[in-house]
């Protein structure tokens, strides 16, 4: 454990507990997530190779059209 995350649960120890709960709860739910987001992340890089590769060959055969925002 790093010396900055003690320091910070240390003055957490200080809070009421139920702010301790409070927090705890916060933390474990903020860790779940970025454990989701970075599996959900991952898994997207193939996708996203795969469609980019799939954008320029259609560019390359000349089946894409020049966007135009203005025009939108």
């Amino acid at each position: 454990m790093t010396n900055l995350l003690e320091q910070a649960f240390e003055k957490a120890s200080e809070l009421p507990q139920t702010e301790q709960n409070i927090l705890g709860k916060w933390l474990l739910e903020e860790l779940a997530s970025e454990k989701k987001w970075n599996r959900l992340f991952a898994n997207s890089q193939d996708l996203l190779g795969q469609l980019a590769d799939e954008a320029l060959a259609e560019f390359e055969q000349g089946k894409t059209e020049l966007l135009e925002p203005e025009k939108l």
